[in-house]
């Protein structure tokens, strides 16, 4: 007998939300992989939904570039961004010789493709590696990756319930028409409030600052992201950016609010935490 799609949403959580945690705890290599993994699987998926529009993005140079942006990222190597340079410019050489869709198009998805999946997740690996340069502050970064991920999925899950129950107002029709003004609101106090608990459990070396700014990026900027992934499927005609993930879609799905949220995070961390 087929699983329902709840069932299938609850056994996937059940394996994966540990699987995450753990890698998101150990750093280092691993959670280099599971970055990479969002990044270019995303990137895969938004080929996808280009090309659902008559838009074809460069996938294989597009997946070097994200490689080469997260590489760069993770080893504080600079030259990889020079790689990233060529790769672009062999793009809009290759485009020369292209004959499908509106080279324009296909420049202008490969690039966005590139920058926005490329630098967000990025910037999740440099929150993790934040304390690199110190074996006994190491852990903290992944306590960061740990608590933004538990505020994010609370706010999600708030924002979905409370949406359900008490729901009214649309929050923004023209790009998803069952989200509503008071799940918003009920995502963005859970969120706070899961940062708020995050603060006597494992972030009591962050400023309360700090615990409130994150809660307050994550209700706003990470529900933002979903919006923005929400409007780019709604355009491609898809419900689902794919079906990689029984009962909760795509890579890109899953982690849009978390690649939204990243570089927000890391810039606070870097620019005004720290």
């Amino acid at each position: 007998m087929a699983l329902g799609n709840t069932a299938q949403r609850v056994i996937v959580a059940l394996i994966t939300i540990p699987l995450i945690i753990a890698l998101s705890y150990f750093g280092k290599i691993y959670f280099f992989f599971f970055a990479a993994v969002i990044g270019l699987i995303s990137y895969y998926e938004f080929h996808l939904l280009a090309k659902n529009k008559g838009v074809f993005t460069h996938l294989t140079p597009g997946l070097l570039a994200i490689l080469s942006i997260l590489i760069g990222s993770y080893y504080h190597i600079t030259s990889f961004y020079s790689l990233l340079i060529i790769i672009v410019l062999v793009v809009l050489l290759v485009e020369l010789f292209r004959k499908k869709g509106s080279a324009i198009h296909n420049i202008g998805a490969t690039l966005l493709g590139i920058m926005y999946l490329g630098l967000f997740t990025s910037a999740l690996i440099s929150i993790r590696e934040i304390y690199s340069t110190s074996a006994d502050l190491y852990n903290q970064g992944g306590y960061i990756i740990i608590a933004v991920l538990a505020s994010i999925w609370v706010c999600d899950s708030a924002a979905f319930f409370f949406g359900v129950r008490f729901g009214k107002h649309k929050l923004f029709p023209r790009i998803s028409p069952k989200k509503s003004w008071e799940g918003a609101i009920a995502g963005f106090v859970f969120s706070v409030l899961i940062m708020i608990a995050a603060k006597f459990i494992v972030l009591e070396f962050l400023q309360w600052t700090t615990i409130i700014a994150f809660g307050i990026i994550v209700g706003i900027i990470g529900q933002i992201g979903d919006l923005v992934e929400s409007m780019l499927k709604r355009d491609a005609g898809v419900k689902d950016s794919s079906a990689l993930i029984p009962g909760h879609g795509g890579i890109f799905d899953r982690f849009d609010s978390l690649l939204y949220t990243a570089p927000v995070i890391f810039i606070y961390l870097k620019f005004i935490a720290l």
